[in-house]
């Protein structure tokens, strides 16, 4: 299958693995920021195929894991109402809020559905005139301008029963905060070729300038991320500080300029917080105030909660790359897939989910 089998070849990662230590001379540290990377990384072994001196950590890029406790609980407090049909992408029914999760609600009787789509929640809306429609727009850019197309679609149809709770962050900012974190370790990054094909690669020149990190945007197969390393690790060595895009038969410097206009027709940056994280200025999307009317913050009018994290769960130093999941001491134990502590433990691209998964139990 052309664009999939030619990225899995065995004989391609192990010539870039032996190039890689050819060329690596000395200790570095790379993040790969997407969570969809972190389980290809893990299922294909790089953490134990890579040379010693190169090490792994693992960045906040999935989008369910850095969604706010009390925007959990919102969502809650939003599904639990009669007149509310409210649906989801399938990873978010399984995050733990306080003291529940959306399948809880749906067990007690709340009409709670999963969509692949936001564009399928017009249709339900139009079928169920006397219900109100709600939508769990969660992620980063690469789900935004769909996200955004059907509110911008039901406010065109006069679609007044839908509306969208939205938790949208955005990848440069979360990057920012990193470097600028006095523990930061990460000396070079892998950025998310998904992402980039949505917004391009024009965003990430003033941090390379600002912090002198390479950023290597880098697909999900393992030649991909074979060859994202490599040019990170040539860029270490050679002290250069670039962006450069491993991932050129998707990703273009100016990105899908029509998807970027959607995105700022019905969003406005703002402040968001990052579960485990806390505040990243700029670092998320809300409704324009001319798309108000389809807030669901406000429509349902839940106000601001106040929530406590388990203090359990160290998910916001696995998410910052200062801890690997299996070194917290609640992996695999208080926390597992039936029992989570925290997103990154039930999302399909959490990294404490991948090493429970791929069997990374111990230290190693």
């Amino acid at each position: 299958m052309k664009y999939l089998t030619e990225y899995r070849d065995a004989d391609k990662v192990r010539a870039l693995l032996d190039e890689i230590e050819k060329t690596v001379t000395r200790p570095w540290v790379l993040m790969e920021i997407c969570g969809g990377q972190t389980h290809s990384i893990i299922r294909h072994g790089f953490d134990r195929l890579l040379p010693p001196e190169i090490e792994l950590v693992h960045g906040p890029g999935c989008p369910v894991c850095v969604t706010p406790l009390e925007l959990i609980d919102k969502a809650l407090m939003i599904a639990s109402r009669p007149e509310v049909i409210f649906t989801s992408f399938g990873d978010m029914l399984r995050v733990p809020g306080s003291d529940r999760d959306l399948f809880h609600v749906k067990s007690a009787g709340g009409d709670v559905r999963i969509v692949y789509s936001p564009l399928d929640c017009l249709k339900i809306a139009r079928e169920n005139p006397d219900k109100e429609v709600v939508f769990f727009g969660v992620g980063f850019e690469t789900t935004a301008p769909a996200n955004a197309m059907a509110v911008q679609q039901a406010k065109i149809q006069g679609i007044d029963n839908f509306s969208m709770l939205v938790s949208h962050v955005r990848v440069p900012p979360a990057i920012e905060a990193l470097l600028s974190s006095p523990e930061n370790r990460i000396q070079a990054f892998l950025a998310a070729g998904h992402v980039c094909t949505v917004m391009g690669t024009w965003e990430y020149d003033p941090l390379v300038e600002k912090f002198n990190v390479p950023i290597v945007v880098t697909g999900f197969e393992p030649v991909d991320l074979a060859r994202g390393i490599l040019r990170a690790v040539r860029q270490l060595e050679q002290g250069r500080a670039e962006v450069e895009n491993a991932y050129e038969r998707l990703v273009v410097r100016e990105g899908n300029k029509p998807a970027q206009q959607v995105i700022d027709t019905v969003f406005e940056t703002c402040d968001r917080k990052w579960r485990g994280v806390g505040m990243i200025p700029d670092s998320g999307w809300r409704l324009r105030e001319e798309y108000a009317a389809y807030d669901a913050e406000k429509k349902f009018e839940v106000g601001v909660l106040e929530v406590s994290e388990s203090p359990l769960c160290q998910a916001g130093l696995v998410l910052q790359g200062r801890l690997k999941p299996n070194e917290c001491p609640a992996f695999g134990k208080e926390c597992t897939p039936r029992t989570p502590l925290g997103a990154p433990m039930v999302s399909s691209e959490g990294a404490c989910a991948a090493y429970y998964q791929f069997g990374r139990l111990g230290d190693s």
